[in-house]
């Protein structure tokens, strides 16, 4: 179980490795930056908020208290000592709750320029976070495309290696098919192997076609010797009957003469 744990838990990471890319997490830790840095402004501006609310509560209970020392001293001088005393005990319990709103105001004012600070330098940490950021992402694009030109060259990526392969295989067949083909041409001219269409034949049988060819020229050269040398004596034999028979014409009209 131990060992089927590991190897569950290094497949996971290898595959977690393969399919992570940095881009996307530099581009999900800026963006949880930004969630966090939105919450602190998120912040601050409740403080503020909080603060105001108590400057208003303070600004209140002063014109309160304001009102009652004037109503004090009016009722004192109306010899009201009484009401003058009565004045002046709810001035004093006033005055106590707007030293204790005093109190908080300053912690919250206190509490509001902190988180200002933490928040100005929150963004100036995710400013720089941005930029190296973005300077990291075109570093690892650039090196990326870099290797892939790389390996495209050097013929070891997936895409070029599919394609080595396949040319490969084509040279085996086409070497494969030419030497099936020389072998057979050498084999049908040994006379090895028969050929039904009778259009290959052996050495010894294409010498004898050359013998009986050159033997049949040689019979029909004679032939034609022959007749035309059968014609030659026949024209002669006709010229030398054609000029006899003008030599008799010619002597005929001597003879009609005479008589």
């Amino acid at each position: 179980m131990k060992r089927m744990g590991m190897l569950f838990r290094a497949k996971a990471n290898k595959a977690l490795d393969r399919a992570e890319d940095p881009r996307e997490t530099l581009d999900y830790s800026y963006q949880k930056q930004l969630e966090l840095l939105q919450k602190v402004r998120r912040g601050v501006a409740d403080v503020a908020t909080s603060r105001k609310r108590l400057e208003l509560q303070l600004n209140q209970l002063q014109g309160q208290s304001a009102k009652l020392e004037d109503q004090g001293r009016k009722a004192l001088a109306l010899g009201r000592e009484d009401l003058a005393r009565e004045a002046l005990s709810r001035r004093a319990a006033l005055q106590q709750q707007v030293t204790d709103l005093e109190t908080q105001h300053t912690t919250l004012q206190g509490e509001e320029e902190k988180l200002t600070l933490a928040a100005q330098r929150l963004q100036a940490k995710v400013d720089a976070f941005r930029t190296k950021k973005e300077t990291i992402k075109a570093t690892y694009t650039a090196a990326q495309a870099q290797t892939r030109i790389g390996e495209a060259f050097s013929g070891i990526s997936e895409e070029m290696g599919d394609v080595g392969l396949a040319i490969q295989r084509a040279e085996d067949k086409t070497q494969q098919l030419q030497a099936r083909a020389g072998a057979i041409d050498e084999l049908l001219a040994s006379g090895a192997l028969d050929d039904p269409t009778g259009t290959a034949k052996d050495d010894i049988a294409a010498e004898l076609d050359r013998i009986s060819g050159g033997s049949d020229v040689e019979l029909e050269l004679q032939r034609m010797k022959a007749e035309l040398a059968g014609g030659s004596s026949s024209s002669q034999q006709a010229i030398e009957g054609g000029a006899q028979g003008t030599q008799q014409s010619q002597q005929s009209p001597h003879k009609f003469d005479k008589q």
